[in-house]
């Protein structure tokens, strides 16, 4: 289950139009699977390098390694 899980999730955040998500928006990926286990399986991706964390200071959030440069896409914001 736990691969397949990890394959929902990062199938879940390719389709979706944003490039940064909450830990609730992924587990809507896994919705029959409890939070605890959820955060298990995001933190295994996390520790495989198929997802990473983006932080504004307050908030974490998380992205594929592929999305880019945060940086640049946070100056174009400005």
């Amino acid at each position: 289950m736990s691969e397949e899980a990890k394959e929902r999730v990062i199938e879940w955040v390719k389709q979706q139009k944003k490039t940064k998500h909450y830990f609730n928006d992924l587990c809507k990926a896994l919705p029959e699977i409890k939070m605890m286990q959820a955060k298990k399986i995001i933190n295994e991706l996390i520790n495989e390098g198929k997802l990473k964390y983006w932080s504004s200071g307050s908030t974490t959030m998380y992205m594929l390694p592929s999305e880019g440069d945060v940086a640049k896409e946070e100056k174009g914001m400005n």
